[in-house]
């Protein structure tokens, strides 16, 4: 199967290092300096790292612990996530002066369509340059960019000459670049995936390309057949402006480890008025309560019951969490407790888990 024309132009605009970029551009000390966003050097896990950091090894979500051993010098910062929201929303409006086709990933990143723009931009690979230098001309903060015919390509061509670069993969070289791809390279490829394949002899996208469509059905089930199409450059997901939230959370990493119910339960009513809060401004039901516990060791379990009818009151949901909490014995002591909402009534809602507290 060939890919044929008209293709569309597919723009993905990932910020670079963006918490701890940030971080550096509010507090000049930090400049020039590793930097990690959340952890410390005795608990907790870091959210970002800056790129003299990421020299040392240091990566988002290593422990706090180990990130120091990398690193000797790292300096932690809190998290700050109404002032990377307020900078996410400015970077947002500059992708709005191009195209009303505006994919948010998260805060940092974001897929657009530019196939038809509002500037009459025939190449966006320009656009592409021009959204970068002006998110650097007005909030000093630099951005990488994947351009090609689809969302996946794009998102894996943005992470080729980070930082503060873009690729562009033209329609005439997407099968070729597919098939020279490392297997590690392919997005939503993940690291238990990688390993199987390549004990399947798959290292590359030719070799991925070499199975049927049948062979990958019956080893990846219905992911076979995702893999199947994107190694032949198909990926028909249009960029969708209006993503749709399926939870409502928040949790909260402990100082300490906890190891009796009681402490649990403590915490737990803590976490679930800011759920209910939460809920409340969002003007938003669920049915599915879920309880989120994350052991000493980093292993992690969920436990959810669904309701016959939409809540979103605490005193309707907590005698839930109560109940999904001594449902069974506890594996360890606890580092981190979450409550989350899914099953919603409302379907124009993006993902969030809002993380109520970081503690050093």
């Amino acid at each position: 199967m060939e890919l044929q024309p008209p293709y569309r132009k597919i723009i993905h605009v990932d910020m670079d290092a963006f918490y701890a970029s940030v971080e550096q551009l509010d507090n000049s000390d930090l400049r020039n300096k590793p930097v990690a966003v959340g952890g410390s050097e005795i608990r907790g896990v870091v959210s970002a790292a800056s790129y003299e950091a990421r020299k040392y090894g240091v990566r988002s979500a290593m422990s706090g612990m180990l990130a120091k051993k990398k690193c000797p010098n790292l300096i932690f910062v809190p998290p700050r996530f109404d002032r990377y929201k307020e900078i996410s929303s400015k970077i947002r409006k500059i992708f709005y002066d191009y195209t009303d086709l505006v994919e948010p990933l998260s805060l940092d990143e974001a897929y657009l369509d530019v196939t038809e723009n509002k500037k009459g931009i025939l190449s966006a690979s320009i656009i592409a340059e021009e959204i970068r230098q002006r998110i650097w001309d007005e909030l000093e903060l630099r951005a990488s960019a994947g351009i090609s015919i689809n969302k996946f390509i794009a998102k894996v061509a943005s992470d080729i000459n980070k930082p503060n670069g873009q690729k562009t993969i033209n329609p005439e070289e997407v099968i070729l670049f597919l098939e020279e791809l490392s297997i590690n390279k392919f997005y939503g490829v993940g690291k238990v995936t990688a390993a199987k394949m390549h004990n399947l002899g798959i290292f590359t996208g030719l070799d991925l390309k070499k199975k049927s469509l049948e062979e990958l059905s019956k080893l990846f089930g219905k992911s076979g057949v995702h893999y199947y199409n994107i190694v032949r450059g198909i990926h028909n997901s249009q960029v969708k402006p209006n993503r749709v939230r399926k939870s409502i959370a928040a949790e909260r990493t402990f100082n300490e480890n906890l190891s009796s119910e009681v402490f649990m339960l403590e915490r737990l009513d803590k976490i679930a008025d800011e759920l209910e809060r939460r809920m409340k401004t969002s003007n938003t039901k669920g049915k599915t309560i879920t309880l989120k516990i994350k052991y000493s060791d980093f292993t992690q379990q969920t436990r959810s019951k669904t309701t016959n009818y939409y809540i979103y009151q605490k005193r309707d949901f907590y005698p839930i969490i109560k109940e999904l909490l001594f449902q069974e014995n506890l594996k360890n002591s606890v580092r981190l407790l979450g409550i989350s909402f899914s099953n919603l009534n409302t379907e124009k809602k993006e993902p969030i888990w809002v993380q109520l507290q970081f503690n050093f």
